[in-house]
């Protein structure tokens, strides 16, 4: 069965990761935008990120220009952004297609996984979020009103979940 470990991104510096690194970790992948009006839930999820590191949650940030062209930097001015305006420490990746025939394959899988609104598996904008538990699967999908903070319930939910026998807890954070 293929999950979420079975895919593989290059992080913003330019290292290829395999999502299996993650393994056992609760996630919550993002595409994210740095000039959007949902921006500013970049401290939403930094802050989800602090709240529950330590008890095996990861969020995962794909920056992704594909909406309004609202993600028009290169890796290096996004990093900088992050860092600077939101003291982001989650992963980022490099910046990606969530929509259409250039779509990462990550999206391709997610999207497949859990349909949006009136069954559509397309992204509609940027900030759409995707939980995914411990063994790799896709528990929820949200759009990009859905602020971080309303996710703290499902996200303790997932966490309760014990850990798979057969996966170690990651090296990862």
């Amino acid at each position: 069965m293929e999950t979420v470990y079975s895919f593989s991104a290059r992080s913003i510096d330019g290292r290829d990761i395999s999502l299996s690194d993650f393994a056992g970790r609760v996630l919550l992948i993002v595409n994210v935008a740095s000039e959007c009006g949902f921006t500013p839930q970049y401290a939403g999820l930094e802050t989800l990120y602090r709240d529950y590191r330590d008890q095996g949650f990861t969020v995962l940030a794909f920056p992704c220009n594909q909406f309004g062209a609202q993600e028009p930097g290169n890796a290096q001015t996004i990093a900088e952004f992050c860092a600077s305006r939101y003291g982001i420490t989650f992963p980022l990746f490099d910046k990606i297609e969530v929509n259409g025939p250039n779509a990462h394959p990550l999206y391709a899988w997610l999207k497949s996984q859990k349909a949006g609104i009136l069954g559509s598996e397309s992204i509609k904008w940027n900030f759409s979020k995707f939980l995914i538990d411990r063994q790799g699967r896709v528990l929820q999908r949200l759009g990009p009103t859905a602020k971080p903070e309303s996710l703290r319930k499902a996200i303790e939910r997932a966490l309760a979940t014990p850990v798979p026998d057969n996966e170690p807890n990651t090296r990862l954070g």
